[in-house]
């Protein structure tokens, strides 16, 4: 089924409604049973892989902000497109690495797709070798 660009843009803004406030569960709860997540793969960064099933969802936010300063994390978002189901969400990210203490900014493009109401596929764009080097200790 289609998804048309009103309920996409719907469900993008409570997914980053829920960002914002870091509710796990409330962005979990947004996502289908089956899922085509990608988040380019690093052993620097434990949150970072592919994800399949709806229940990883919340484990990967606990895992990733967990590895963030608290309060020390801004994110500016430029671009807001929906066409149909896709959503692409433009950003520039800047967080701090907390094992290191090292700032980081990275822009980030979120592909979004929306099948029935739902979040089917996630796919992140961002500078992995910028956010690997501020967990690098060296």
């Amino acid at each position: 089924m289609t998804t048309d660009t009103q309920t996409s843009r719907t469900v993008a803004e409570k997914f980053l409604e829920r960002l914002g406030r870091q509710d796990r569960d409330g962005i979990q709860e947004l996502f289908s049973e089956e899922i085509d997540w990608y988040v380019p793969d690093s052993t620097a960064m434990p949150w970072t892989g592919r994800r399949t099933r709806r229940e990883e969802v919340a484990p990967y936010f606990t895992t990733m902000w967990s590895h963030f300063a608290p309060g020390q994390s801004k994110v500016v978002l430029e671009r807001f497109i929906v066409d149909g189901g896709d959503v692409v969400l433009l950003a520039v990210f800047t967080h701090t690495a907390a094992p290191t203490g090292k700032e980081f900014t990275t822009p980030v493009a979120l592909h979004l797709a929306v099948e029935d109401g739902r979040i089917a596929r996630l796919h992140v764009y961002e500078d992995t070798l910028a956010v690997a080097e501020a967990f690098n200790a060296g």
